[in-house]
């Protein structure tokens, strides 16, 4: 049976939540990958409020829709990042916010993580997706020089931080799906498998697949699909396009989204250089059965384009499956 289709609300979350469900339920999407911010997903109601998950799913089930995972990428950044600032600021609740003093942050933000766990495991949803937020993010360029203790200070501090929450989510049945991402302690394929092994590659930590960052890295993202076959909780389909020219580079110069001279950009999902049916053919073989979330981010289509046309692609995609068959089953004799 072909996976689930869905929506990722985040980007959608200066809408209320009746009408994106509105939205995707008309273009055909099974379901939403739903943001705990905007109106869409309120962790606290959740979790004192016990009107307000049946309410949640009288408007899924209103309009036909499903939520297999929950978004807490904005709260989670904060739990491990250094500097903690303005940026911050701008993406947190106010409470978690509070005086802005950073440890303060820090520390709300785990535990709105381990609450968000909790909120999950009431609306009956296994998997929540999000950030880890990184203390040595501000190193990538190792100038100054950097000393190794310092790295490894970095991933004993995500191990810290993240561990405790983690041991909610065990209590709970939740998984937590870490977005391999620039700006967290996991962003490529060794700092995976180093995240991994500072917290003990322990069950419940794993990973949403969001290919769009390993194209402009220059990543394989076919093979780390394969490698890590075993952590792929969630998968987002989100689209990257890369245009070195020469002048653009692979940092993005500081300049804005969709900016003609960036070096790389987002598109909407089959618009880049994802190599999206190898993708989903090696999902196939990993056995991977969970739900497709399409991301939409493309500063040069509109929303309401970008999400019916991603709907479409993807849905071609998701019926690659193998046959019933080996197809050299027919030169058999008998």
């Amino acid at each position: 049976m072909p996976r689930p289709v869905t929506l990722f609300t985040g980007q959608w979350a200066d809408l209320p939540f009746t009408e994106v469900c509105e939205l995707a339920s008309g273009w055909g999407y099974d379901g939403l990958e739903i943001a705990c911010w905007g109106d869409h997903f309120d962790v606290e109601a959740a979790l004192t409020d016990d009107a307000y998950i049946p309410r949640l799913h009288e408007t899924l089930e209103r309009h036909n829709l499903r939520v297999w995972a929950i978004s807490c990428h904005l709260v989670s950044q904060a739990v491990c990042d250094h500097p903690i600032d303005e940026r911050h600021k701008g993406i947190l609740p106010a409470r978690i916010w509070g005086d802005g003093e950073p440890e303060g942050v820090r520390r709300r933000a785990a535990e709105e993580i381990k609450n968000t766990a909790r909120a999950a495991a009431t609306l009956g949803v296994n998997t929540v997706v999000g950030f880890t937020g990184s203390s040595i993010w501000h190193t990538l360029a190792m100038f100054p020089p950097v000393p190794p203790a310092m790295i490894d200070r970095g991933f004993a501090d995500f191990a810290e931080r993240w561990n405790p929450i983690l041991d909610v989510f065990d209590e709970a049945g939740v998984r937590y799906a870490h977005e391999v991402h620039p700006s967290e302690i996991a962003y490529d394929y060794w700092t995976t498998e180093r995240a991994l092994e500072a917290i003990g590659r322990r069950p419940a930590f794993g990973l949403n697949f969001d290919p769009s960052h390993f194209i402009w890295q220059d990543l394989d993202p076919v093979r780390f699909l394969y490698d890590f076959r075993e952590r792929i909780y969630h998968v987002d389909c989100k689209e990257s396009v890369k245009r070195f020219d020469g002048r653009g580079g692979r940092l993005g110069s500081h300049l804005p989204w969709g900016d003609p001279r960036r070096g790389w950009d987002f598109v909407s999902t089959g618009h880049g250089d994802v190599p999206w049916e190898a993708c989903f053919r090696m999902l196939n073989s990993i056995g991977y059965d969970g739900p497709i979330s399409i991301e939409w981010e493309d500063a040069g289509m509109d929303r309401l384009v970008g999400a019916p046309d991603a709907l479409a692609y993807v849905r071609a995609l998701t019926r690659i499956e193998p046959p019933a068959a080996s197809f050299d089953a027919a030169f058999a004799s008998s």
